[in-house]
């Protein structure tokens, strides 16, 4: 009965969380809400309970069917004529965040797969499902991922505005619509499809962090081959709230003073990010018919909904910027798990500083 009382406790502190982050434009609202009440909820006296593994899985295979249904057929028609730097452009966006994660790992001694999933610049709510299963502290990169957000959500308006004039809007809006509540038949049975599916492809093709990436695949492909769907609100927000409880409720002092320690540094190697993101827009710009506004906003390291926003309300081609936006986040989530099981924990032993006193991992 106590235990009970804690999940509500903990549903109804989440419910109100998110509902406040929704309404000044966070996103992954629930996902951000449910991780800062865990880890209040953390340091109560009272023993917390945790998330059921069985519940955990399921959150990650709907996660992977919310991230997988952004792939649509008008994002592959909006960049089929420049998918040659759309794929350069991913690809380095993907480069550029395991620098950032390798100067982490150099200069403050956190592990390799921590670090570089941390700095992965898209997917955040993807991201921190699969980090625990790919032997990264989730609880970590959950801090580095959001704080990442944050500074996208917060720079972006504000850097579009004083470098690309005020917002007048009349840009080609072609945004992805808001999952509704119940969603339809339609919706319920691609989304099932995709997780039925999706969680026999990845126990074929072992492949990892499956759980979330199986699905993620069979949803991009059902997406575009059968017709876009959405993933029902009513079963996304819990999904996403689940798997932030399951990181926040697992926080300790020690860690907390650890993420601490790592906030300035985060800070920078965020910063120096955006700087990089920009001349990759500077590709674009050369090597596409986009204009610097429209190559800076599809460029961006997350922050999908702020970008969209403020490329609507300065007139940009909002069609090329979240389908440059979409399918990066798309390879950056796909990518990111084969990178990091094959080249970053393959090298660890060489590339974590001998004698660290003070590792993160496992913490």
């Amino acid at each position: 009965m106590a235990a009970l009382a804690r999940w509500i406790g903990l549903a109804v502190a989440t419910a109100v969380a998110a509902v406040a982050f929704d309404r000044i434009g966070l996103p992954s609202a629930s996902l951000f809400a449910a991780l800062l009440v865990g880890v209040a909820a953390a340091f109560l006296p009272a023993r917390m309970p945790e998330v059921p593994a069985g519940t955990f899985r399921a959150a990650q295979a709907i996660t992977g069917v919310s991230l997988g249904v952004y792939v649509q057929s008008s994002s592959l028609s909006a960049v089929a004529h420049a998918w040659l730097p759309v794929v350069i452009v991913s690809a380095g966006t993907l480069a550029l965040s395991l620098m950032g994660g390798w100067v982490l790992v150099r200069t403050r001694g956190l592990d390799p797969a921590t670090a570089a999933l941390g700095m992965v610049a898209g997917g955040a709510s993807g991201i921190v499902g699969m980090a625990h299963e790919l032997g990264a502290d989730d609880r970590l990169v959950a801090v580095m991922q959001y704080l990442r957000v944050l500074v996208v959500v917060v720079l972006t308006p504000v850097l579009v505005a004083l470098a690309f004039g005020h917002p007048h809007g009349g840009g080609s809006a072609s945004t992805p619509a808001s999952a509704p509540l119940l969603g339809s038949v339609h919706d319920w049975l691609l989304m099932g499809a995709a997780l039925a599916v999706g969680a026999a492809f990845a126990a074929v093709t072992r492949l990892p962090a499956g759980s979330l990436l199986g699905p993620m695949i069979v949803a991009a492909v059902l997406a575009v081959t059968i017709g876009d769907f959405q993933v029902p609100a009513i079963v996304r927000e819990p999904a996403f709230a689940a798997i932030g409880l399951q990181v926040g409720l697992r926080f300790t002092p020690q860690l907390l003073r650890r993420a601490g320690r790592l906030l300035v540094p985060s800070l920078l190697c965020i910063l120096g990010l955006l700087v990089a993101c920009f001349g990759l827009a500077l590709i674009l710009v050369a090597t596409t018919d986009a204009s610097l506004l429209d190559a800076y906003l599809a460029t961006t390291p997350g922050g999908l909904y702020a970008v969209l926003a403020a490329a609507f309300g300065t007139g940009a081609d909002t069609t090329f910027v979240i389908a440059v936006q979409t399918l990066r986040l798309f390879v950056m989530v796909l990518l990111a798990p084969l990178v990091v099981r094959r080249l970053v924990l393959r090298n660890e032993g060489e590339i974590v500083p001998a004698g660290d006193a003070d590792p993160v991992h496992g913490a």
